[in-house]
């Protein structure tokens, strides 16, 4: 009896200790990194984690306690334990049987109902409501660049978006030759895709000032990793002196320099043009219209 009592009690210890170790570790191994899912600087970021965290909660209440009577049943019922007796012909009572089902139906309809009305008020496609008028932002994904085009502006970039502080942002998303893509601010919100003669769009709100990292959260080729950008939110103010900076840059793009932007390439730099061709984006939609009327007839 005392011998089961030791070995009990240095189980216990053993996982204690390697529970601590492990969080030690992780602590260590996380300490400074900035985990952008974690760390929002959007509103629609700055929900999302609301919802993370809900879910997360929710799921752990059910996984710790079944997770902890799994163990606990598989060590009490171990063959060496000679005392434990196990009757697998046994019948269960209806209490029993109804607790089976209803503790997952009651952690189903406590998670349900705030998942299904959170992610229809985060739909990607929703307007943001604020007093700020709403920026939009055109994006083309090629190989393996994005190319960021403003409308009202009649600026754009390469691997660089800069927008207003607390204002709201429709990204509309397309790809040029190039294979789908995710487009993706961690610290602003969720991710979506970008497709050849497809238009998606992506309503996002930055909450504070500074530079965050955005890229393609999906594999999509050799230059996949190189797929970069940076994304800036400033003052008004700054924005408007930025615009007026890009204005003075000698670069135009016209469709020339577009087929030439076109061509794949990887780790590209940032590039201001001072010109746009105010239909391009549409030109591009259109381009694989065509293609995609042609596969549809096929199907």
């Amino acid at each position: 009896m005392a011998k089961h009592k030791l070995n009990r009690n240095r189980s216990i210890l053993y996982i204690t200790l390697w529970v601590l170790a492990l969080t030690m570790l992780f602590a260590a191994l996380l300490k400074g990194t900035d985990i952008r899912m974690l760390n929002p600087k959007g509103m629609i970021a700055q929900d999302e984690l609301k919802l993370i965290v809900y879910s997360t909660a929710v799921l752990l209440a059910i996984a710790v306690p079944t997770l902890s009577f799994l163990y606990f049943f598989a060590w009490k019922y171990r063959e060496s334990n000679t005392k434990a007796a196990y009757d697998p012909n046994k019948k269960h009572g209806k209490f029993f049987i109804f607790s089976l089902w209803a503790i997952p139906i009651v952690f189903m309809l406590v998670l349900a109902p705030v998942m299904w009305i959170g992610t229809h008020e985060l739909a990607p496609q929703k307007s943001i409501t604020s007093s700020n008028k709403t920026l939009t932002v055109q994006v083309i994904a090629q190989r393996w660049k994005w190319l960021f085009i403003y409308p009202e502006q009649h600026v754009a970039t390469v691997n660089f978006v800069q927008v207003p502080v607390n204002t709201p942002v429709q990204f509309d998303l397309t790809a040029d030759d190039s294979p789908m893509s995710s487009f993706w601010i961690p610290h602003w919100g969720g991710q979506l895709y970008a497709m050849t003669g497809m238009t998606n769009t992506l309503n996002l709100m930055p909450t504070m000032t500074g530079d965050s990292e955005g890229s393609s959260a999906e594999i999509n080729g050799e230059g996949f990793a190189g797929m970069k950008f940076i994304a800036r939110a400033s003052s008004q103010q700054d924005f408007d002196d930025w615009v007026l900076r890009v204005k003075q840059s000698p670069n135009v793009l016209d469709m020339v320099e577009y087929e030439r932007l076109l061509k794949p390439s990887e780790n590209n730099p940032t590039v201001f043009y001072s010109k746009a061709d105010a239909d391009l984006y549409d030109t591009v939609v259109m381009k694989y219209m065509g293609s995609h009327d042609h596969h549809m007839g096929q199907e």
